[in-house]
């Protein structure tokens, strides 16, 4: 890691391997990694690609990871996933017309939302729910959406796929959660895909990183696999507070 001090790069390890942790089972792994990246001194538009590079691998693991155990078929999902790539590229492309401070005001609202639901709606379990759109209806009116916004800002992007999943797809916990990775590694290969010619990757980094996030994402994909709902609810609930908490706090501080 041949653009920070050693002392750093042990911590970005860390930070990688939590996210990816977290980010397999809840999403929203990028509320570790990209603190740790400006933290080590990389501007926002450097941690903002860099994080989009390690965290490519550690969707593409839990996506790997889930449908090993047969909780999702990726080839079923190929359409929604050109889509979340397309539509990923395109909020990239965007960000710089959309004032970050906006949605930091606006965010914080829709994830103490999704907490709020996941918290106290009765009966979520990995039961499957009734069916309220068609899977066409939801590729075409959702998924662009939620893609997207993970190309121009990002926080929160597993937790609104899940929503949209158990509240209009009809998928039990755990099964929104399996489909939900592979449309969240498309939509971080379609910003990627924009980030790399930008010239602020941290490569070195950023691959190290990569390492860490796999091992993390391998490991809380399995326990999300063992234990279910009972896992996944919880551990929503805290990650979508916790993301509220800090972009109300940036936008405070800002």
């Amino acid at each position: 890691m041949f653009e920070i001090a050693t002392h750093l790069a042990l911590l970005l390890v860390l930070a990688a391997f939590c996210a990816g942790f977290v980010d397999s089972i809840a999403g929203g792994g990028g509320l570790i990694s990209v603190p740790a990246l400006l933290l080590a001194g990389a501007s926002p538009v450097e941690a903002l690609a860099t994080n989009k590079l390690q965290g490519t691998f550690g969707a593409g693991t839990a996506m790997l990871t889930y449908a090993r155990a047969g909780h999702v078929r990726p080839m079923d999902q190929l359409g929604m996933a050109a889509i979340s790539a397309v539509f990923g590229a395109l909020g990239a492309l965007v960000a710089h017309l959309i004032p970050a401070e906006v949605l930091r005001i606006i965010m914080p609202v829709v994830l103490i939302g999704v907490a709020a639901f996941f918290a106290l709606k009765p009966g979520l379990s990995d039961d499957a729910r009734a069916q309220r759109m068609k899977p066409a209806v939801f590729a075409v009116t959702v998924v662009p959406l939620i893609a997207a916004y993970d190309g121009f800002f990002g926080p929160g992007t597993g937790s609104f796929f899940m929503m949209g999943f158990v509240l209009l797809a009809g998928y039990g916990v755990l099964k929104a959660t399996a489909h939900t990775k592979m449309l969240n590694f498309a939509s971080n290969m379609g910003s990627l895909l924009v980030f790399i010619p930008s010239g602020a990757m941290w490569w070195a980094t950023g691959l190290t990183m990569a390492v860490a996030q796999v091992a993390g994402a391998a490991l809380g994909a399995r326990l999300a696999i063992r234990i279910g709902a009972g896992l996944i609810k919880p551990l929503l609930v805290i990650v979508s507070t916790a993301m509220a908490v800090r972009l109300l706090w940036q936008a405070w501080a800002g």
